[in-house]
């Protein structure tokens, strides 16, 4: 109970802002609602859990002083299932077509408060997620590891708009998703979009990363 206390006090402002945000995120997706009386952005709601998850996780392990590294291994993978949710708000832009244009600055308020939510979660995430595997395997390069992620995540990003996987289907329909990769592995130039995707959208999370890395609300 006393790590858990030292934890939250460490992590006191990354908290704050979180909160911060996630209730900045909410109060304008009810203006939006009322004033354009549609519940159509209602599902960034859901979005917004799925990313919080992987942030969970990892603020669960750190509390975890003798994690083992076979438990940290296995808490990774799930993890990773779930790290590209955080990042694939950023994606909820395409839905701004749907806008009507009198209120469409309020639409763009809304997806790019929730996205800058997500984003935020995300790379607290991968911070955490990193000192954890430092303390672990301190023979594992940390940058190496990183730059791996974010691109895993662009994949996990296409895979989840384009191909409107989520999650959940890792364990309930692995064999569809398996073989779908398969493809676009063997047949690369057929899904030149989707390695694209994933270049564009891997490069953008890396220069995200790299950015927020270097500033000081992310030193505890």
């Amino acid at each position: 109970m006393e790590h858990v206390k030292t934890l939250i006090q460490s992590k006191f402002k990354s908290l704050s802002l979180v909160t911060l945000a996630l209730a900045f995120s909410a109060i304008a997706l009810m203006i939006r609602m009322k004033l354009n009386k549609s519940f159509f952005f209602l599902f960034l709601i859901w979005n917004i859990f799925l990313t919080i998850i992987p942030f969970a996780i990892t603020m669960y392990l750190n509390t975890k002083p003798n994690l083992s590294r076979l438990k940290l291994v296995v808490w990774f993978v799930i993890w990773l299932a779930f790290l590209p949710n955080a990042p694939y708000i950023v994606t909820d832009l395409i839905h701004l077509k749907e806008s009507t244009y009198h209120l469409m600055w309020l639409d763009i308020l809304v997806v790019l408060s929730f996205a800058m939510t997500g984003l935020f979660l995300f790379y607290l995430s991968v911070l955490d997620m990193q000192r954890l595997i430092s303390q672990k395997f301190k023979r594992i390069s940390i940058s190496f590891i990183t730059i791996s992620l974010m691109f895993l995540c662009g994949f996990g990003v296409y895979l989840g708009r384009f191909l409107r996987y989520n999650s959940w289907e890792i364990l309930s329909q692995p064999q569809n998703l398996f073989l779908d990769i398969l493809d676009m592995i063997i047949f690369p130039m057929q899904y030149t979009g989707a390695w694209l995707f994933t270049l564009g959208f891997g490069s953008f999370l890396l220069v995200g990363y790299y950015i927020l890395k270097y500033i000081d609300i992310t030193n505890e």
